[in-house]
């Protein structure tokens, strides 16, 4: 995959940029955080969080955290108009490295098993699927999709 355009920043965020983070959340996903839940997620240690920008247009994120010696992505999203040009492969990459900076030697995240373009950005990254948790993700008229537990390794990332 390609690197992000020259012109998107990619820049740690931290709770002054819950409203930015939140529009983006509500752009993607439904239901949709809040800014409130964002700051809150954000203001809790070992919180980390990354904000892409095409100038001062917010155009993706990624929110994470590390406990003791592993870590988590939470969510991460681009705009549909940013999607596809390597941004999403990118923030993943610096919260990996981030991560692995604050000890963290396991990184881990859930992703709905229909969400195909996610799985594969996963996978490319180098995350295995671990475990699954049946019915998790409520979808319209009634249906649920699983989740995917997947991880990597952090002493892979550091070695690339």
């Amino acid at each position: 995959m390609s690197p992000p355009p020259p012109q998107v920043s990619i820049a740690e965020a931290d709770q002054r940029h819950a409203d930015a983070l939140a529009a983006l959340h509500a752009g993607l996903f439904d239901p949709a955080w809040d800014s409130a839940s964002f700051a809150s997620l954000m203001h809790q240690p070992g919180s980390l969080a990354l904000l892409a920008s095409e100038g001062a247009q917010p155009v993706g994120f990624i929110l994470g955290r590390v406990v003791a010696d592993e870590a988590e992505i939470l969510s991460l999203g681009v705009a549909s108009d940013w999607q596809r040009r390597g941004i999403a492969a990118q923030l993943v990459a610096d919260l990996t490295r981030l991560a692995a900076d604050r000890g963290a030697s396991r990184i881990f995240l859930e992703v709905a098993a229909d969400n195909r373009p996610a799985r594969q950005l996963y996978l490319a990254q180098g995350f295995s699927e671990v475990g699954r948790r049946a019915a998790y993700y409520e979808r319209p008229h009634g249906l649920c999709a699983d989740a995917l537990i997947m991880a990597l390794s952090l002493s892979k990332t550091t070695q690339r």
